[in-house]
């Protein structure tokens, strides 16, 4: 299986590559919403975490132009305690779940195999 870890800052795509590495996964990164949208088209992952805050597209201009392009793309939002509100407004435009900085490594693989309905 395919995941796509989007986020604008490396030592959060590693954290979350540790976290992920251990259940085999085909691991891919972007760090922007627009490389985001670019790998997604190339690779079609089965999931992918995306972090809300970003530069040039930012994670819900991204979602909503990877939930444009499939319908039944599977993204996780990652953010900060205190975003509630593009939480929801990410839900509501597509997003399957979100999980919270900082990580709880058994929350982000239990949300995952959840969305994957593992």
């Amino acid at each position: 299986m395919k995941i796509l870890i989007v986020d604008d800052a490396p030592f959060i795509r590693n954290q979350i590559k540790n976290i992920l590495e251990p259940l085999n996964f085909e691991i891919y990164e972007a760090e922007n919403g627009k490389e985001a949208i670019e790998v997604y088209k190339k690779i079609n992952p089965d999931l992918v975490t995306m972090d809300i805050s970003m530069p040039e597209i930012d994670g819900i201009k991204a979602l909503k132009e990877i939930i444009n392009f499939d319908p039944k793309a599977k993204v996780i939002m990652v953010t900060a305690l205190g975003h509630k509100s593009r939480v929801l407004e990410a839900i509501e435009c597509g997003a399957s779940y979100y999980i919270v900085k900082p990580f709880d490594s058994n929350k982000v693989i239990q949300t995952i195999m959840k969305v994957l309905n593992k």
